[in-house]
């Protein structure tokens, strides 16, 4: 029998196979913390806001420091306004034009009611859109709750919990029920206590299925996953919780530093004398707050507190030197705006958005940051529409259809179609107009896109834009005819009236590489290519 192995080789090798790791990432040094909360094999996103208390504790935290913080609660609210502005345009595509501008014009006064659409009567649907993101901003989520009477009732983050009693069959995550394809099945919503001293966290709970009989949604919750498995959102503020603290923190310690070096003071120095210390104090006027301290050796001396125009005396043989720092030193600036720069790219904000302030760089810079700050905005707006808005017009359209014959015979006939439409986000306004116009003429003239996929990326309808175009210039069109009519027949003997047409009445802007020139004789208008100048850029 030949001999075995050594048992420490076999040991050796299998230890070396198993402590082999392709990333450098996977072995622990002093170089690759040792990171906290890690799900041993792996684990979905819910792994990571498994304890209840701990998730609304964060919660709580990322509220204060929006409402308390200097730079965070604005930022936020200036992110959503760039997200919501006016608010989102309904369009119908049900294929009837009537249907279309009826079932419009009924949103319409829906949403901009706020008795209408809001269970409270106080928010109008844009002033919801509005908290809606800063909520997901700052809590991470938001849930609205669509009601019998066409109102929706908004929920915060933190009434969403679990019921106090869990049952094993309805796996339930920080209140929201799934099914085993984690399809949301229902919430449960605590009851708002309107006592601001009682916690709802006592509160009764009520259980809503996510849809109603008919399928459509009628619990709605904005939030925006980073994983398939989120069930809630998360602030934007956790991964730069404690860089916004520590932010605080220095900011308001260069202030008070700032408010210290700004006084003066006299410092009386006395050399040794048979005084007693004790003595001296007393003789000392005071000049601000004094309290007493006591000493190691047990001995109490008395302590000024500085302040502008302070007159300290020293003990005898003790002589102060002052120390005057740079306030704020010159590292501060760039470290401060780099701190900011890392909270403004979680809140989707550039440092030149958030502080108003394009000084420290050009026009090519800022245009840069801005368009890169609206990329994030349009996937805010894609989640508002898909997550609320959406859910809340087929949630509405059933109500509608209730007093609509049109609409009824419409969702029964064909309710996909019925239910077709479009939401028109909000765009920006041009960063540099005159370019961007003309930018925008080169490419539909040269079939570089479609009237309708240009005006598609401006947030604006291209039928409507041509119908209203049409409509337009026909009235302008007609009324310059009528009038023009109207001056022939009144100047018809008059000697030297030449007849006019609506052209010489109404100025309407000439097709781009044309020029007009009229001829007395013939009233013609005779048209050749433009041989100089700058092309009309629109």
């Amino acid at each position: 029998m030949p001999p075995r192995p050594a048992a420490n080789s076999l040991k050796v090798s299998e230890v070396f196979h198993e402590a082999r790791a392709d990333y450098d990432a996977m072995r622990t040094s002093q170089f690759v913390r040792q990171r906290q909360g890690l799900a041993p094999m792996g684990g979905g996103a819910d792994y990571h806001i498994r304890n209840e208390s701990a998730y609304f504790r964060l919660v709580e935290a990322a509220r204060d420091a929006s409402r308390n913080d200097s730079i965070i609660g604005k930022t936020i609210e200036r992110a959503a306004l760039n997200v919501v502005q006016n608010g989102f345009t309904l369009c119908p595509e049900t294929g009837d034009s009537g249907l279309d501008t009826a079932l419009f014009d009924r949103w319409l006064d829906w949403s901009t009611d706020p008795e209408q659409c809001d269970v409270a009567g106080e928010y109008s649907l844009v002033e919801q859109l509005q908290l809606a993101t800063e909520a997901t901003l700052t809590d991470g989520d938001i849930i609205g709750l669509g009601t019998r009477e066409g109102q929706i009732q908004l929920i915060e983050s933190h009434l969403v919990r679990n019921p106090r009693k869990k049952d094993p069959e309805r796996p339930t995550v920080i209140g929201v029920e799934l099914n085993e394809y984690r399809r949301r099945v229902a919430y449960h919503v605590r009851n708002e206590s309107l006592d601001p001293l009682r916690s709802s966290f006592a509160q009764a709970g009520t259980r809503y299925e996510t849809r109603n009989a008919a399928g459509e949604r009628q619990v709605f919750h904005m939030l925006i996953p980073r994983r398939t498995t989120a069930t809630r959102g998360v602030t934007a503020l956790a991964p730069v919780f404690y860089l916004e603290q520590m932010f605080e923190d220095v900011t308001f310690a260069k202030v008070v530093q700032s408010q210290v070096v700004s006084c003066f003071a006299i410092w009386r120095y006395r050399e040794a004398s048979d005084t007693p210390s004790s003595n001296l104090e007393a003789t000392v006027a005071q000049t601000g707050a004094r309290e007493r301290e006591r000493q190691s050796d047990g001995s109490e001396r008395m302590i000024d507190q500085l302040g502008p125009g302070a007159e300290i005396a020293t003990r005898d043989g003790e002589k102060i030197e002052g120390f005057s720092p740079d306030v704020p030193n010159p590292t501060y600036f760039d470290h401060a705006k780099m701190i900011m720069s890392l909270i403004g790219i979680n809140l989707g904000m550039p440092f030149v958005m958030m502080f108003m302030d394009a000084s420290e760089t050009n026009f090519s810079g800022w245009r840069a940051a801005v368009e890169e700050a609206r990329r994030g905005f349009r996937r805010i707006q894609r989640a508002l529409v898909e997550r609320w808005l959406t859910p809340i017009y087929r949630f509405k359209l059933r109500q509608f259809a209730a007093d609509d014959q049109a609409l009824a015979k419409a969702l029964a006939d064909n309710p996909r179609l019925a239910m077709k439409h479009v939401f028109r986000p909000p765009a920006w306004p041009y960063v540099s107009p005159t370019e961007d116009a003309a930018a925008g003429l080169l490419r539909v003239r040269n079939t570089l896109t479609s009237p309708r996929r240009y005006h598609g990326e401006q947030s604006q309808d291209w039928e409507e834009i041509a119908t209203e175009s049409v409509a337009d210039n026909a009235f302008a069109i007609s009324a310059a005819a009528k009038k023009a009519a109207e001056m022939n027949l009144q100047h018809a003997g008059v000697d030297g009236w030449t007849p006019i047409t609506w052209r010489e009445v109404l100025s309407l802007p000439t097709p781009d590489g044309i020029q007009v020139s009229l001829s007395p004789a013939t009233n013609q208008a005779a048209t050749a290519p433009r041989t100089g100048g700058t092309t009309n850029a629109g």
